[in-house]
């Protein structure tokens, strides 16, 4: 069905801002784990390893659920997916507020995870819906933006009201705000792109396999997980144990050095967006952007390995400035397969990105616990060891991406 354009004004604060809402409480609830993590360890009794596992049960889920949810956003439209999505992660927050053991908390984490698997996802197929042509990339990056709202939320703001009200208290409140935007997403989205008729489940299935099977797919695929489950990984769980073991921060500094990542990573989402859709109007994609920032993250991750501690402020907001650009991809994705299969591209690149950034997570604090303590902390080298290797992981994955350019060039020209 043919709709008429809407203007971008409209389409900013009846679709972007919505679903803006909804993304920015999942990237809240993704790092709030790392201010409240000394709370739980005291009160439930976590291990380094089990905080890592709690963290990761919202990755794990989160990734399980991208398959299906591809399908049901391209089936039933995202204004009706994510807004029951966001009252299955109400309840999980209202969950982990009770919970008094360990089981109970990744159990919550868990359901928190699967009601925001559509935070970005459904976002994202709402701006291939309503988006002007050739404007998904800035649109997207505006979407991202509340993202980056979130984790500075998640960062001194929730270390202050979680001191005010309780690490419970904080979770109870959420738990009321989580509901409220499935409330306001469901309400003042237009109904676009929510027939439930014409696609059968063989098709949304045949749409998936042409994706997967897809050489541009696996060609960009890799280099995207590795350097986005990375960045995920680090920032929202494991940049504030290496700022405090490493650089040898107090709590407060830590929170301090977190919030100027969350600023810096809003800045990074809202001057790729724009740099990219600059680009676009000179002839160039969003990976064009995409290539500078992640080479970029590379190098800052390199001078973090080698343990510049001088350098601390510079090298984090850096990384936390250019990490996620490789979403830049789900633009080039989403114009390469099409709107009608734009909720299914960008969850197929999801269930691997955040099934890395998941691992990662959990095997850096697998890691993390096998290493002995020195004064109650872990060594400056056993964090290089382990952020080391996870940096070898995403420049093996940048040279097969070159390589498979290369390849598609070579094979374009012959």
């Amino acid at each position: 069905m043919n709709y008429p354009q809407l203007s971008l004004g409209r389409i900013a604060t009846t679709v972007l801002l919505p679903f803006g809402c909804g993304y920015f409480l999942s990237y809240l609830f993704r790092a709030v784990n790392a201010v409240v993590a000394p709370d739980l360890i005291r009160d439930v009794g976590l291990t380094t390893e089990g905080l890592g596992l709690l963290t990761a049960a919202y990755l794990i889920v989160f990734a399980a659920f991208q398959p299906p949810l591809g399908i049901l956003l391209d089936k039933y439209g995202p204004r009706r997916v994510q807004a029951a999505l966001l009252l299955v992660a109400a309840a999980g927050a209202a969950l982990f507020g009770f919970a008094q053991n360990e089981t109970v908390l990744v159990l919550a984490r868990g359901m928190i995870g699967l009601g925001f698997a559509g935070g970005l996802m459904a976002s994202f197929k709402a701006v291939a819906i309503f988006a002007p042509a050739g404007r998904i990339p800035l649109l997207n990056s505006w979407v991202m933006a509340f993202g980056g709202v979130g984790v500075l939320a998640a960062s001194y703001p929730a270390y202050v009201t979680a001191e005010i009200l309780g690490w419970r208290g904080l979770f109870f409140m959420l738990a009321i705000v989580t509901a409220l935007a499935a409330c306001f997403i469901f309400l003042a989205v237009p109904r676009r792109g929510e027939s439930e008729e014409g696609t059968t489940l063989g098709q949304a299935l045949g749409g998936l396999a042409q994706i997967y099977s897809s050489f541009e797919f696996w060609r960009i695929a890799p280099y995207v997980v590795v350097t986005g489950g990375a960045h995920i990984a680090l920032q929202t769980l494991w940049a504030a144990p290496w700022l405090a073991d490493v650089a040898g921060l107090d709590r407060d500094r830590v929170a301090t050095v977190l919030t100027g990542m969350a600023v810096a990573f809003l800045a990074g989402i809202l001057g790729g967006g724009a740099a990219a859709d600059f680009a676009r109007r000179r002839g160039k994609g969003p990976l064009f952007v995409m290539h500078f920032a992640l080479a970029a993250f590379l190098v800052c991750q390199f001078l973090i390995v080698m343990g510049y501690v001088g350098w601390t402020w510079a090298l984090w907001l850096t990384f936390a400035l250019t990490g996620q650009l490789g979403v830049l991809a789900n633009a080039h994705l989403a114009e390469h397969f099409g709107p009608a299969l734009a909720g299914r591209s960008n969850t197929a690149l999801n269930l691997i990105l955040f099934a890395m950034a998941a691992g990662l997570q959990f095997g850096i604090g697998s890691a993390l616990e096998s290493w002995p303590m020195k004064d109650g902390q872990r060594p400056a080298e056993a964090y290089a060891v382990i952020f080391g290797a996870v940096l070898a992981l995403q420049c093996v994955a940048a040279l097969w991406y070159w390589v498979a350019t290369g390849a598609r060039k070579l094979c374009s020209q012959t």
